[in-house]
């Protein structure tokens, strides 16, 4: 319901009808596969917001991406390793301006029922992808809403200087000053190479927005169906460049609240699940037929003061609402075991995190003599809107918002809660909408400016980005944008460093908490890795004889991953 406050998990009419559509439309999947083909369910938490990586910023949407989808260089998977991808090698000028990619030979697009390529991948592809997001004059720039938020908020269009192609199998790319981010920016899916050719025929045919809604890459998997709120198909492309996977099909079967996520694993209907609660942890492990990984994930969660609205554009105001939630408290009463109280937007296994920020103490007496120096000794009221739904940063948005609110009933804030469907939810945010939001962030690359750029940078702050808190320091602009330019990890640790002084002196956000994340999955699923970046990837899993969704049965306990609370910036967690 929009704008109103209900509890998390609580069943929409319909949920049930749309449960058995899953059911049933999972049992044809299945049916319509030779008998010896595996299907991989994947018990995902939401819709994603659009099937064009280019246009998605959550979790969900690049999540959807990646089986479809690939980019010119890569994440190693389990790191934040640049590797060759799409292009097997580059070069960059002596001076950082100049990138010159050579792509692999003989990469396949998919092909659908309207589409079959005539020629492998090729450097127009590259050219197409990125012009669609840069120049606004571009035919597709504005098919599907033409809101590449991400792109802009990295401030990639005005970075990009040229995009060429002088043969079919490389590409080069002019920037106009070094950018130390640029690699690892167009590693994540809005770097994602579209099929030139196909878009063409679409726009030819007058048909610019399937594109976007029956999708074709070049990825281990190729877009099969997707119904909202129900399930999410893919089927294994057989002339993938990097051979085939080991499973036939993979399917997101798409499932909100996390206690029926871990129902359906338990009961064989999915095979995987994200975002458990932390309540049920216990439980998992000690479950014969589970296995519990955990993975210490690039994220963090916070509370957003948007600084254009009153009484939030006074410092003394966010001053007083930061000395009065009590962080360890939400942490131990929602996070749990995998939760850190949070004093930075940057977590402490990222490079550049400074461990001896101040913080506020804890002091309402205190809290509440800056809020009368601010005029408002009897406090005041305001909406505080929380998510919908479960992520690492936020397992229970409703439980902290709970908690909050009565941290800051102490001072005399009076709040009211709000929340939305979670891509409303998301809308509202990016508009800027709330006056005081809970929202958070999962690193898409190893690089801090994914968090000090892209969520409290000026360019960002503007209608649409991801800068919630609409807060605009030039100050640390200017900090966060000379560590771009600079090319040694020490330098640019340095300018974070100070930028985070600036962050902690004015006080944009509270920061919450930064949590490890969890997954659960069957033993029969084996080569599942998890990803410092937050990414479910299947390529190259597989199931164990007999690993087809079915009810669960008892197996014996095996070994479960390592606990990796110390390692840096996340080793990866993997099912045996």
């Amino acid at each position: 319901m929009s704008g109103t406050d209900r509890p998390i998990g609580k069943r929409r009419p319909g949920a049930r009808l749309a449960g058995l559509w899953a059911a049933s439309w999972l049992s044809v999947a299945s049916a319509c596969l030779p008998a010896a083909a595996k299907t991989l369910v994947f018990c995902s938490e939401g819709n994603p917001e659009s099937l064009n990586p280019q246009l998605v910023t959550t979790t969900t949407g690049m999540d959807a991406a990646w089986p479809v989808f690939e980019t010119l260089v890569a994440f190693e998977p389990g790191t934040t390793t640049i590797r060759p991808g799409l292009a097997e090698s580059w070069t960059i000028s002596p001076d950082g301006r100049d990138y010159t990619f050579t792509l692999r030979a003989g990469v396949a697009f998919h092909a659908n029922a309207r589409f079959r390529p005539t020629r492998p991948l090729a450097a127009e592809d590259v050219v197409f992808s990125l012009a669609r997001q840069w120049r606004e004059d571009h035919p597709f720039h504005k098919v599907s809403g033409g809101q590449y938020a991400y792109f802009r908020d990295l401030g990639l269009p005005g970075l990009i200087e040229a995009v060429e192609a002088p043969d079919p199998r490389t590409v080069r790319i002019r920037l106009r000053e070094a950018d130390a981010t640029f690699l690892p920016n167009i590693a994540m899916t809005l770097g994602a190479v579209q099929s030139a050719e196909y878009a063409a025929q679409l726009l030819a045919a007058g048909e610019p927005e399937r594109l976007d809604r029956e999708p074709i890459g070049t990825g281990p998997f190729s877009f099969a169906a997707f119904q909202p709120d129900v399930a999410l198909r893919y089927r294994a492309f057989s002339a993938y460049w990097g051979g085939r996977t080991p499973i036939s099909s993979l399917v997101f079967s798409i499932t909100p609240n996390a206690a029926v996520r871990l129902a359906k694993v338990r009961a064989g209907e999915c095979h995987l699940m994200p975002f458990p609660n932390p309540s049920d942890l216990e439980a998992i492990r000690a479950d014969p037929g589970l296995a519990l990984m955990r993975e210490e994930e690039l994220n963090v969660g916070y509370l957003a003061f948007n600084v254009t609205k009153p009484p939030f554009d006074d410092l003394r105001v966010r001053r007083a609402l930061a000395m009065a939630i009590d962080k360890a408290a939400i942490v131990a009463g929602v996070y749990g075991p995998g939760g850190t109280a949070a004093r930075s937007p940057l977590p402490p296994n990222l490079w550049g995190h400074d461990p001896a920020l101040p913080e506020p103490p804890l002091d309402r007496p205190a809290a509440q003599r800056l809020l009368a120096e601010a005029g408002l000794p009897s406090g005041f009221e305001a909406e505080l809107w929380y998510p919908p739904v479960s992520r690492a940063y936020n397992p229970n948005g409703r439980r902290v918002a709970d908690m909050i609110q009565a941290d800051l009933a102490r001072i005399g804030v009076r709040l009211r809660l709000r929340t939305d469907e979670w891509s409303a939810y998301r809308a509202r945010m990016l508009a800027g909408e709330p006056a005081l939001a809970l929202f958070g962030w999962t690193a898409d690359n190893g690089d801090p400016d994914n968090f000090l750029g892209v969520l409290l940078g000026c360019v960002p702050a503007q209608p649409g980005g991801s800068n919630i808190a609409r807060w605009c320091d030039p100050a640390f602009d200017a900090l966060v944008a000379e560590a771009r330019r600079v090319s040694g990890q020490d330098a640019r640790a340095d300018l974070y460093r100070q930028a985070q002084g600036i962050f902690a002196r004015e006080v944009p956000w509270v920061p919450i908490a930064h949590s490890a994340v969890f997954v659960a999955a069957r033993r029969e699923l084996t080569g599942y890795r998890m990803d410092p970046l937050g990414r479910h990837l299947f390529r190259g899993v597989d199931l164990r004889e007999g690993g087809e969704s079915r009810p669960a049965e008892s197996r014996q306990t095996e070994t479960r991953p390592a606990d990796t609370r110390a390692a840096p910036q996340g080793a990866a967690g993997r099912v045996p």
